[in-house]
């Protein structure tokens, strides 16, 4: 019998901790570039920061879960099959809102390319780079728990505004990292919030369609992934992608597929999706 008190508030804990293990982190990749290390340490660095929370869940895991494992937890999250239409879905969501803003960059740009990556070798390592940077390293903790967690006191859309919140907020030592001041820098986290609790909300619509957590991880991935390609403006490419991404958010709300954001049908899904 395991001897370690549960936790009363797990998800509260967790996000005090996933902040207090990523910021030496941030520091320790900041001090790499500062010091001119070669450019793999870094990206090695930045993608062992990017996975604080998963530290911060495999610490805490034996007092929220008594008795679980963690391996086995991490593979329950993608046991389910996964759905084409969902799959699907947002997929095309996401690779429409990607040529829109390619389309709206191209008219107004006069740099040489539209694309910050100009040969296969560097897309490809782009990918694999914010795939292990990012989706790998966050969904297990943010959505794997914290927003199953969450759902358990919250109607969903209520859980993935709190936790869209917070997730915004861990990236706060980045937002002083882009060399923005004064009112460049409200406007960049102002649409970096956006961006954050539009997709947080997208993400719970369609993990709970599918309870597989390829569905966020994919989110994750292409939102940050086309982002990144296009050269443009940050601010401007931010403020695109928070426009868009908000109207999806809304639209979602509003049509509430299957009852899964709120509704008398909540419950019923959701537990018996998790057990």
């Amino acid at each position: 019998m395991n001897g370690e008190k549960k936790l009363k508030n797990p998800v509260t804990s967790f996000i005090l901790l996933t902040n207090i293990i990523f910021l030496p982190l941030f520091i320790l990749v900041g001090v790499i570039r500062m010091l001119e290390f070669p450019v793999w340490v870094f990206d090695v660095m930045l993608c062992i920061s990017a996975w604080s929370s998963t530290f911060a869940f495999g610490v805490l895991f034996k007092r929220i879960y008594p008795g679980q494992s963690f391996i086995q937890f991490a593979k329950d999250r993608f046991k389910n099959k996964l759905k084409f239409s969902v799959i699907l879905t947002v997929s095309m969501i996401q690779a429409f809102i990607f040529l829109v803003i390619l389309f709206i960059v191209s008219n107004n740009s006069e740099a040489d390319s539209i694309f910050t990556k100009t040969s296969w070798g560097m897309l490809v390592y782009f990918f694999f780079k914010n795939l292990l940077s990012g989706p790998l390293g966050e969904e297990i903790g943010w959505r794997g728990f914290a927003q199953i967690e969450l759902q358990k006191k919250h109607s969903p859309l209520k859980a993935s505004i709190i936790l869209g919140f917070w997730w915004g907020i861990w990236h706060l030592p980045i937002w002083f990292t882009t060399g923005y001041v004064g009112i460049d820098l409200i406007k960049y986290m102002l649409f970096f919030m956006i961006s954050i609790q539009s997709t947080t909300i997208i993400m719970t619509v369609f993990y709970n369609l599918n309870q597989n957590l390829i569905v966020p991880i994919i989110i994750h991935q292409f939102f940050n992934f086309f982002i990144g390609i296009i050269n443009g403006n940050l601010i401007d490419l931010i403020m695109y992608n928070a426009l868009f991404y908000l109207v999806v958010a809304v639209l979602i709300i509003v049509i509430n597929p299957k009852k899964v954001l709120y509704g008398k049908k909540i419950h019923t899904l959701i537990m018996d999706n998790n057990t």
